[in-house]
C-alpha cells in the first residue's frame, strides 16, 4: 500500500509540509508576527490601550516631555473631554490603535515618564536621600549645624535651632515608649519639621545652580 503524500510546499528547495514548526514560522514571518502568537499580540494590544488609558493621568510637564504624535496627542485630548461611557470606550480603543503605531522606543519612553509620575526623577529621590541624611546628622552632630549654615546661610538660625533642640528632647521619650509596645519609634512634629526645612533649602539651592547654569549657557 502506498504512503499518502504530505500536504506541504517548497522554500528554497526545502520541503515544508504543513502544520510543521517551520511552516507556522514562515508563515509568521509573512504577517510580520515572528516568534508572537494570537495571544501574546492580544496581550500586547490590551497593555498599549491600558497605557494609553494612563497617559490621560500623566502631570502636563511630563506628557509634553514626550512629543507624541500629533494625532494621538488629539485623541488623547478627546477623550479628556468625553464624559459619555459608550462615547469614552470608543475613543479609548482609537487611543490604543494609535499607541500601537508607536515605535518601541516611544512606548519606552511612555512607560518611563508614568514610571516617574509614580515614584519620582532619579534627582528627586537622591534629593530626598540627601534631606534624610542631613536631618540625621543635624540631630545626631552638635557640631553638623555650623557645618549647614555654611552651606546654607539663608536657612531660618532659630527656627532650625528650636527644631533641632525639640527633636532631640522628643527622642527618647518616643524610642521608650515604641521600645516598650514592640514597634517602631513613631517620630514627632519636630523631626517632621526638620525634614521639610532641610528639604525646601536643598531644594532652593539646587533651583539657584540650575537658573545660573541656564543664564550661563545663554
Amino acid at each position: 500500500m502506498s504512503r499518502k503524500p504530505k500536504k506541504g510546499y517548497f522554500v528554497r528547495g526545502q520541503f515544508v509540509a504543513e502544520g510543521s514548526e517551520l511552516d507556522l514560522q514562515l508563515k509568521a514571518e509573512l504577517k510580520g508576527t515572528e516568534g508572537s502568537t494570537k495571544t501574546d499580540l492580544k496581550r500586547e494590544s490590551d497593555e498599549l490601550q491600558d497605557l494609553g488609558a494612563e497617559l490621560l493621568t500623566l502631570r502636563t510637564d511630563l506628557f509634553n516631555r514626550l512629543s507624541l504624535p500629533e494625532k494621538l496627542q488629539e485623541a488623547l485630548a478627546e477623550a479628556k473631554r468625553i464624559t459619555n461611557f459608550e462615547g469614552k470606550r470608543r475613543q479609548m480603543q482609537y487611543v490604543g490603535k494609535l499607541m500601537r503605531k508607536l515605535e518601541d522606543a516611544e512606548v519606552q519612553a511612555v512607560r518611563a515618564a508614568l514610571d516617574e509620575q509614580r515614584n519620582g526623577s532619579a534627582a528627586e529621590k537622591l534629593q530626598l536621600h540627601l534631606a534624610e541624611q542631613w536631618r540625621d546628622r543635624l540631630i545626631a552632630h552638635e557640631e553638623s549645624l555650623a557645618i549647614w549654615l555654611d552651606q546654607f546661610p539663608r536657612t531660618d538660625i532659630q527656627q532650625i535651632r528650636a527644631l533641632i533642640r525639640q527633636a532631640r528632647k522628643d527622642a527618647p521619650a518616643q524610642d521608650k515608649a515604641a521600645e516598650s509596645q514592640g514597634l517602631a519609634p513613631r517620630k514627632g512634629r519636630a523631626y517632621r519639621e526638620l525634614f521639610q526645612l532641610v528639604r525646601e533649602q536643598l531644594d532652593n539651592a539646587a533651583e539657584e545652580a540650575n537658573t545660573e547654569s541656564r543664564e550661563d549657557d545663554a
